[in-house]
């Protein structure tokens, strides 16, 4: 039986814009920074300038596609060694999460810990959530930390500080090629890789 949460069914959101989010954190992170690029804050800043309530909503599914499609390249990482991405990705993304009490409030923490075991069961973060409302200012803080964090640990794993966003990068524009060549699937975003991230 089909799932209300089946990914299929989920907008992708403005992958673009989430991923842009994310590329400029990680490179402030590597780079030792406590802010963001000036470059790339001016980039920020307009694009968060520009968006409506429709925009920050469709921000918001892009940053819940991006989870989903960083859990299912963990998934198939983990799954390749016998291990469970839930067991082995969640508590330590938890534990980071309550290291950083100025970004992330406590109470964001359980629905982020929800949107990436719904992630890392191939559900929608996005649709999952969906079902308990609106999203409130905190959470959408902690979607951000939580989208970087699985970012950083995939890079780890690849031993690439550039992996992570280069595999989405990639995906999109085989995604938007493929678009252009024909008509596609439904409304969901089949991030269109192997669990291995061929």
């Amino acid at each position: 039986m089909s799932s209300s949460c089946d990914p299929r069914y989920a907008p992708a959101g403005d992958v673009d814009g989430a991923l842009m989010v994310i590329d400029s954190r990680l490179k402030a992170v590597h780079d030792g920074r406590t802010g963001t690029d000036p470059e790339q804050q001016k980039l920020l800043d307009q694009l968060t300038a520009s968006l409506d309530l429709k925009g920050v909503h469709d921000l918001l599914d892009g940053a819940c596609t991006l989870v989903f499609m960083f859990m299912k390249w963990l998934r198939g990482v983990h799954e390749d060694h016998d291990k469970d991405v839930i067991e082995y990705v969640v508590p330590s993304l938890v534990a980071t999460l309550r290291m950083m009490p100025r970004s992330v409030r406590p109470e964001a923490i359980p629905t982020m810990t929800g949107l990436v075991v719904a992630a890392g069961t191939g559900l929608s973060p996005s649709l999952w959530r969906r079902q308990y409302g609106d999203w409130t200012k905190e959470e959408m803080t902690a979607l951000e930390a939580t989208a970087l964090l699985l970012a950083e640990h995939i890079n780890r794993i690849a031993g690439d500080r550039d992996f992570a966003t280069r595999m989405i990068g990639e995906t999109l524009s085989r995604a938007e090629g493929e678009a252009e060549a024909g008509p596609g699937g439904g409304a969901g975003f089949d991030p269109g890789w192997d669990e291995d991230g061929d």
